[in-house]
């Protein structure tokens, strides 16, 4: 068979000619599935990728899964971990990405860009309206901020503080299982902080935050070999032993739970120097809170050493059993 010049058989050459018309009139499947179904699809994957890379790189695949991406359904259900992003990734883009979450109703958005605007870009009044939107929604976390907001009166003065409004936002929360709004709450009961005192009803709270903290604890560890069936056996419970403490409980060698991804925000933010503190302002010296002060000496420091300071009393007892009490030295000693 002859060959043309460029070496290939021209019977050859036709044959796929036909194949590439064929291909070319051949109906696109995808296409043909109904938006609803597609909709469906990237409403799962919003609330289930691991990251926003993953959710993102998806919606990059073809046009019309970016156009259906952006559907009020799919945002409204966009997840915690698509919602994480890093301090250091901050961009328009990102914060306009929040801003659509937020006006399709997904209450984790409200929340996240909430705490992001008061604390980060310091425009305290639409980030308490955005914290505000989702409490409504019986949100635990931003239940839970609002009261710290309200305890410290922050983004005012002293005189800003509404203890009782604070009391109130942590029993809400306490409510729909906070472990942090549960601890601040027994704290607010023993010592009589915007209630009346109550010591036994303070120490019952605390061995509920306790036992739900070992419980969340104990679960993750037990995620962390899912193949081993035997694991469970071989779980060393004495490193969990409760130490008896004025009438609560608190663990020892207890790692650092994870916190919010809106924490590691804050943490990150101003670690890197993104966001200006004023002169004399302090972060949070729990490690896992993240929150800066709004004006000096909104925080109260550890009357021992008085060399921390916390925005709650729920951050400063969590930092006191995971890290503080191995390194707090009265002030009479170190002045010594």
């Amino acid at each position: 068979m002859e060959e043309n010049g460029r070496g290939i058989s021209p019977r050859r050459s036709k044959r796929r000619t036909v194949h590439k018309i064929a291909a070319a009139n051949e109906p696109n499947l995808f296409d043909e599935l109904p938006d609803d179904l597609v909709v469906s699809v990237l409403f799962k994957l919003s609330s289930s990728a691991a990251s926003s890379s993953d959710f993102i790189n998806a919606l990059l695949t073809c046009k019309r899964f970016k156009s259906l991406g952006f559907h009020q359904l799919v945002l409204s259900n966009v997840g915690s971990k698509v919602l994480a992003v890093k301090a250091k990734n901050w961009s328009d883009s990102v914060h306009r990405f929040l801003i659509h979450c937020v006006n399709a109703g997904n209450v984790e958005a409200c929340y996240t860009l909430g705490m992001i605007r008061f604390y980060c870009l310091q425009n305290r009044g639409s980030g308490m309206s955005l914290m505000a939107k989702a409490a409504i929604k019986s949100y635990a976390p931003a239940l839970y901020s609002l009261a710290v907001i309200q305890f410290n009166g922050s983004g005012g003065s002293r005189t800003d503080k509404d203890l009782q409004a604070g009391v109130a936002l942590c029993a809400r929360a306490a409510f729909l299982g906070h472990v942090d709004a549960l601890r601040e709450l027994g704290h607010c009961f023993q010592d009589g902080y915007g209630i009346r005192q109550n010591i036994t009803a303070g120490r019952r709270l605390l061995m509920q935050a306790n036992t739900r903290e070992l419980a969340s604890l104990l679960k993750s560890l037990v995620k962390q070999q899912p193949n081993d069936h035997h694991h469970h056996r071989g779980l060393n419970y004495e490193q969990f032993n409760c130490i008896s403490c004025s009438g609560c409980s608190s663990m020892s060698n207890e790692p650092a739970s994870e916190g919010h991804p809106v924490n590691v925000f804050l943490k990150e933010w101003f670690e890197l120097g993104l966001g200006e503190m004023g002169e004399g302002l302090r972060l949070c010296s729990h490690k896992g809170c993240g929150r800066p002060e709004t004006r000096a000496h909104e925080f109260r420091r550890c009357s021992a050493c008085g060399t921390v300071h916390y925005c709650s009393r729920g951050c400063q007892a969590l930092d006191w059993k995971l890290r503080h009490k191995l390194e707090c030295v009265p002030i009479e000693r170190w002045l010594e």
